[in-house]
């Protein structure tokens, strides 16, 4: 059982009224890193007791954001130096072809690409999943008339939304949650499924509906007309044909292996990345032989600038948010544990007047603010612990409960509430990852509330 009886301290109160300041400023849609900083020098002065204390948390506060967001970094760099390769050869626009019949309208696309990301992440999770479909299908997606911030809200919802918080094939979520709450990963999965699949189906089909003008209106790009450009920017057909044929097929045995060898979170990731600068190494030497050095040093460059250019602000709002969590022992020493945000989950756990409906509202509330630090697995083990409490205290079914801890802190936290968890999607599509967790958060808030009501039917 988690210990409720928390004293909340000057540091505490500061760091809530942080978070509020600086999500109004994020719905007044105005930028916040400076608002982070001066409000890491006032915790950092404030927990450590020095000005010097104050200065040095906003420099570790910021590296430690960097480490944690590196491996994100240098996937969406590597990629987009695949991504650039393929389009100087022309090998995209041979991708392109045969996919025509298939995305025939920007509705039906949207639904394939998300239907694709969720089939994909399932069995190797979204990271990587974003990688492999965000460099072979949204180049078709974009060509059928949808816009990058849809196609992103698409793979973003399916993805780390669904397949990340059910977790129904790796069932590393469910697992962590199961533990903490002390009952078995099936029963998470069993008795929470009708919550699960309300919340995934309930998210993407009020997506669809609020946004069903921007998804549809778009009009296509005239396959004729760029087919007389693009056709004669293919310099040389045969190095531009053999990188269309090998890109899928070698992202396709990547997937065989992922399977086979059970690889997944940052080892198939990995896998993806370092798959994508072999490729692209592949294409500078078909297509540009003698010049081949120079432009893999060129499209290595260009796509660190990308990544760095997208990150560099969210790496300011990650290490804030990485404050509320398990990060700020390692940045501000071992005499700081467990999370201010936690702190404040246990207390409000602590403190409120428990039926099985408020046990279960509750339960959705801490489980989104342990899902403010971005991470959206640092919270199930606190959700878990307190699914058994308010189990045991109100007569209420702990796996249900458990669900729905598991559900906010991963659709929160997991990438698709928070700009800073959502940065992969955004990156890959080169939308604001700003404008993308608005346009997610009506769907995802009808979402939580088509949960919550199956929950308390089925509590």
């Amino acid at each position: 059982m988690p210990e409720t009886a928390l004293l909340l301290t000057p540091m505490h109160y500061l760091y809530l009224i942080g978070v509020i300041v600086i999500l109004t400023v994020m719905i007044l849609r105005k930028d916040t890193p400076a608002v982070c900083i001066g409000f890491l020098f006032l915790l950092g002065f404030v927990g450590l007791g020095t000005i010097t204390g104050g200065i040095q948390v906003i420099f570790k506060s910021i590296l430690y954001a960097a480490t944690q967001f590196m491996e994100i970094i240098a996937t969406i760099a590597l990629v987009t130096a695949l991504s650039k390769c393929l389009s100087d050869l022309g090998s995209d626009y041979l991708l392109m072809t045969p996919m025509r019949k298939v995305m025939k309208s920007p509705s039906v696309t949207w639904w394939l690409l998300g239907l694709t990301m969720l089939l994909f992440s399932f069995f190797l999770w979204p990271s990587p999943s974003v990688a492999l479909v965000g460099a072979i299908m949204l180049p078709f997606a974009v060509r059928t008339g949808l816009s990058p911030l849809m196609a992103a809200m698409a793979m973003n919802l399916f993805g780390h939304g669904i397949a990340l918080s059910y977790d129904l094939v790796i069932q590393g979520a469910p697992a962590i949650s199961a533990s903490a709450a002390g009952v078995t990963t099936s029963q998470v999965l069993h008795q929470g499924g009708p919550i699960f699949w309300t919340m995934g189906a309930v998210t993407v089909i009020s997506a669809f509906l609020l946004n069903y003008r921007s998804i549809s209106g778009s009009v296509p790009v005239t396959i004729a007309h760029r087919e007389v450009s693009e056709s004669s920017l293919i310099k040389n057909k045969k190095a531009a044909f053999i990188l269309a044929v090998l890109t899928p097929a070698v992202f396709l045995a990547d997937i065989f292996f992922m399977v086979f060898f059970q690889l997944n979170g940052g080892e198939a990731t990995s896998l993806v990345s370092g798959t994508a600068v072999l490729l692209m190494c592949i294409g500078a030497i078909l297509g540009f032989k003698k010049k081949s050095l120079e432009k893999v040093t060129d499209y290595v460059t260009d796509g660190f600038l990308f990544a760095i250019r997208i990150f560099a602000p969210v790496i300011i709002i990650g290490a804030f948010f990485f404050l509320g969590g398990e990060g700020i022992g390692q940045i501000m020493g071992t005499d700081f544990s467990g999370g201010i945000m936690n702190d404040w989950a246990l207390w409000l756990a602590g403190h409120a007047p428990l039926t099985k409906h408020m046990a279960a509202f509750f339960q959705m509330i801490v489980g989104g603010l342990t899902g403010l630090d971005g991470s959206g697995f640092s919270g199930l083990p606190l959700t878990g612990a307190l699914a058994h409490t308010f189990g045991a205290a109100t007569g209420a079914s702990v796996p249900v409960l458990a669900a729905l801890g598991q559900i906010t802190a991963i659709f929160v936290g997991g990438g698709t509430i928070v700009p800073w968890g959502l940065i992969p999607v955004a990156a890959i599509c080169n939308v604001s990852p700003l404008d993308l967790a608005r346009k997610n958060l009506l769907p995802v808030f009808i979402g939580f509330g088509a949960a919550f009501l199956v929950a308390c039917f089925i509590i």
